[in-house]
């Protein structure tokens, strides 16, 4: 299940089922009360209203992505999540192949942490940088006259 704030950031968790009971405890753990909450047609969104948001639902099956709600004076919307989703399907199927249901959650936080974060450059980079501690190493060795340098970190790991 994923939320996205309006000019906020993605958050995300893995969930067993889409039943209302478990809907419900997701979005009351992540959105404050009154606020004002855009779905598709699923049915078991239908309880939002009823603990106190403002809940819209966009009707896909009716090719309705968008639309002004003249009641409340609110333009709901589900583009944002549909897009993070498209991405990381994109991302699953380019780079992954696979994905194990034990780790998925690590897979959704890379993720939302890539978007929350887009707006840095050299995101992944720059964060390796800056967690690089060159007092980890015990050696470096340059392995003959090739272009392969041998690493021992001191966690125990050889990269190549």
């Amino acid at each position: 299940m994923g939320m996205k704030e309006r000019g906020g950031r993605i958050v995300t968790q893995v969930i067993p089922d889409v039943r209302k009971p478990t809907l419900r405890d997701v979005v009351l753990e992540n959105v404050e009360t009154g606020a004002v909450v855009s779905t598709d047609e699923l049915m078991s969104y239908g309880l939002l209203t009823g603990d106190g948001f403002v809940h819209g639902a966009v009707k896909h099956g009716q090719k309705e992505w968008s639309y002004y709600d003249y009641r409340t004076g609110e333009t709901h919307s589900t583009n944002n999540i549909d897009s993070f989703w498209k991405l990381f399907k994109y991302s699953v199927r380019s780079t992954h192949i696979h994905l194990s249901r034990e780790k998925l959650s690590l897979y959704l936080a890379e993720f939302c942490y890539r978007s929350n974060h887009r707006e840095i450059g050299n995101l992944m980079f720059d964060a390796c940088w800056r967690g690089f501690n060159a007092s980890t190493y015990n050696a470096i060795k340059a392995v003959s006259r090739s272009s392969f340098i041998i690493m021992r970190l001191g966690l125990g790991y050889e990269f190549l």
